[in-house]
């Protein structure tokens, strides 16, 4: 560590070293959106990401006042990775017995184009909200080798050291996990003006009861999923092809006509919308679009899950 300069002379105390606790706050406030991200891709919620990342800290300060942890980016990743592995076998059985489908929290990331690079290194980063719903039909296992290894480009040896199997195991668990998440999560490359005309489009057809308008924005095989956690009104299974979805889509549209305010917004990097009354939210959906139409979607109102920054 450097030393604090200090004016030389004969009355000036010897330099002193910076301290070590701020090094590492400083360093660890630098990875610390990078951690969070690993550990929203392998959770699905902002909450349990946060926790994990903070005893991810607790635990750097402690293993570094036993023995100096020489490379901090390295040990956070492999710390924060173990312990949202631990969280992820937990939650699996808790959501076991959830009421309803269970969706990811959304990452409510930007209402129009990135233009900050700040913000396109963090949409890099980001899974689209369609790939998080895919993940959770991946074991906790696959799950972790997939997100460390396709999303944050982390080597097969490093993978095994976190998920405690071999380099060759691990292999076969990405070819596994690879191959779901490719049957599960149609290629979509979104772009600002596409997104914008046909969230805008989709909205104003749900807000309208125009069925016969919304039928032609909808894919045949459309899926809707809805999550309310048993506390919100929310369909208990998923709704499938175009004309039960677009029935369904205007009856939430007619709940929800007292809402004082619709915005079309991006979750997870990918098309979304959310309505507010009295700036509250009280839904938020996410759309999958492929060759023009919605291909899922997406819709949330349980209250733990609905964004609150507003």
């Amino acid at each position: 560590m450097a030393p604090v300069s200090q004016p030389e002379g004969p009355d000036r105390p010897p330099p002193v070293e910076i301290n070590r606790i701020d090094e590492l706050a400083a360093t660890f406030t630098a990875l610390r959106s990078r951690l969070t991200g690993i550990a929203y891709a392998m959770l699905g919620t902002t909450a349990e990401a946060e926790d994990v990342v903070s005893d991810c800290w607790l635990r750097l300060v402690a293993a570094d006042q036993r023995e100096a942890v020489r490379d901090v980016e390295a040990w956070c990743t492999v710390a924060t990775s173990r312990r949202a592995l631990d969280v992820l076998r937990s939650a699996r059985v808790q959501r076991a017995a959830y009421v309803g489908p269970w969706l990811p929290e959304p990452l409510v990331t930007s209402a129009g184009p990135a233009d900050d690079p700040a913000d396109r290194v963090t949409l890099d980063e980001t899974v689209s909200y369609a790939l998080m719903v895919v993940l959770e039909t991946l074991t906790p296992a696959e799950r972790v080798v997939w997100v460390l290894h396709e999303v944050f480009g982390m080597p097969f040896p490093e993978v095994a050291a976190v998920v405690g199997r071999s380099p060759a195991a691990v292999r076969q668990l990405a070819v596994r996990a690879r191959a779901h998440v490719a049957d599960g999560t149609p290629r979509v490359d979104v772009g600002a003006r596409d997104h914008s005309r046909t969230v805008q489009a989709f909205l104003a057809a749900a807000g309208d009861g125009d069925l016969d308008r919304l039928l032609t924005l909808l894919d045949p095989d459309v899926v809707l999923t809805s999550d309310g956690g048993g506390v919100a009104s929310a369909a208990r299974r998923p709704v499938q092809g175009a004309d039960r979805v677009g029935r369904f889509l205007v009856g939430v549209a007619r709940k929800l006509a007292a809402a004082d305010e619709v915005r079309v917004l991006q979750l997870n990097g990918g098309p979304g919308f959310e309505y507010l009354a009295g700036g509250v939210v009280q839904l938020v959906g996410a759309l999958t679009v492929v060759g023009g139409r919605v291909h899922r979607v997406d819709l949330l109102v349980a209250p733990a899950k609905l964004p609150r920054h507003r």
